[in-house]
């Protein structure tokens, strides 16, 4: 039976017409998804114009499900759940960036250094630095060790904090030099504690000589010093804290006094903050401390008129009334107890950034984690 050749005839058109409207089907699909992303896009950004993140995100999931190959859609997605706190997700999607072997390296760049911040808002501080670490050399470098040393001083890894910070001096990030002499001060309370006392006095005394403007290494010195004896070469220390960095001197002003006096030298220290309160604003610190020095109570208590003739003071009023009678013998405690509980709040140092108020002064902020953030007077003299 021959072969018939009208069959074939037939059927080259009618496969051009089907594979034409198959093409039209597809050229139109194509057409309507393009047109569903860019609006799922906008809908997306109009959401997060308006703070409303949750729409946002639903109308992003929906603009990737329709482009699932633009990196774009998905580093604004990932920022969105990091925002919201959605951690795990935000580290599914930029994974999911790093996993794509079409990614250019640039984009790979930018996704592992989200990823890192994912980890590190996340609290995985190991997986944080890990994530950091890989990015040590590339456009994110200089980001890459801030984030690091912000994770060694979490761990209270300090040398390694010091090694960050060194590595950063010179950057653009501006000067790390305090920040490193408090990660010596750090090392040099452990080993104090430890025991190396020799250690801790050497590398106390090396630091003051490199960063003379660290307020935190002089006292630090002070203490240490006068805590194996010399209370001579802890006042020096003092004194060459307030030349150096006079604005912390009324945080040790009251050391100043009491070591001056075991030393039998009371005369210089109240020279020293004489001059100091005449040149700077009042301190009730330096005034309690001058007070402390005055042989005569009459005289100390002087001090306290002439703090409030300049400033305003419950504090200062309160410790001028302890040598006044305020009433009988039972009415007298409950008026003192009053006046110090309701002076007692005022006496507290404030953090400057975040607002933190504790009765100890702190180099180091609890509440934000930042460094020198609490100036050295009380909440009253604010």
């Amino acid at each position: 039976m021959g072969f018939d050749l009208s069959w074939l005839l037939w059927a080259l058109p009618v496969a051009f017409a089907l594979g034409w409207l198959a093409s039209r089907f597809d050229l139109r699909q194509w057409r309507l998804e393009s047109r569903q992303a860019p609006r799922a896009y906008f809908r997306g950004l109009n959401h997060l114009l308006n703070e409303q993140q949750d729409q946002a995100i639903d109308a992003f999931i929906e603009a990737v499900r329709h482009d699932p190959d633009a990196a774009e859609l998905h580093f604004a997605l990932g920022g969105l759940f990091r925002r919201r706190g959605d951690y795990d997700r935000a580290v599914r999607v930029h994974e999911h960036l790093l996993a794509r072997a079409d990614l250019p390296p640039r984009e790979r760049e930018r996704a592992q250094h989200a990823l890192a911040f994912d980890f590190l808002k996340a609290g995985l501080l190991d997986r944080a630095e890990a994530a950091f670490t890989a990015l040590l050399g590339t456009r994110y470098d200089a980001d890459a060790k801030v984030a690091l040393l912000g994770i060694h001083e979490r761990s209270r890894d300090w040398a390694r904090a010091a090694e960050m910070a060194q590595a950063l001096e010179g950057s653009d990030r501006g000067s790390f030099r305090l920040r490193l002499a408090h990660h010596r001060c750090e090392q040099a309370a452990a080993l104090h504690r430890q025991g190396h006392t020799t250690e801790a006095l050497a590398l106390l005394e090396s630091l003051v000589h490199q960063v003379p403007q660290s307020a935190r290494a002089w006292a630090a010195l002070a203490d240490l010093r006068q805590s194996l004896g010399h209370v001579d070469g802890g006042l020096a220390a003092l004194e060459a804290l307030a030349d150096h960095c006079p604005e912390h001197v009324p945080l040790i002003a009251h050391s100043l006094a009491q070591w001056s006096l075991m030393a039998g030298t009371p005369e210089r220290a109240r020279s020293r903050l004489a001059d100091w309160a005449q040149a700077h604003a009042p301190s009730l610190d330096v005034t309690q401390a001058l007070a402390t020095l005055d042989p005569d109570a009459t005289t100390a208590r002087q001090r306290y008129i002439a703090h409030l003739r300049q400033e305003p003071s419950l504090v200062a009023a309160t410790l001028w009334l302890a040598g006044v009678p305020l009433g009988t013998a039972d009415e007298e405690p409950l008026v003192r107890r009053a006046l110090e509980r309701a002076g007692e709040p005022l006496k507290r140092y404030r953090c400057a950034a975040c607002g933190f108020e504790s009765r100890q002064y702190f180099w180091h902020c609890p509440g934000c984690q930042g460094w020198d953030t609490y100036p050295p007077r009380r909440v009253e003299e604010l």
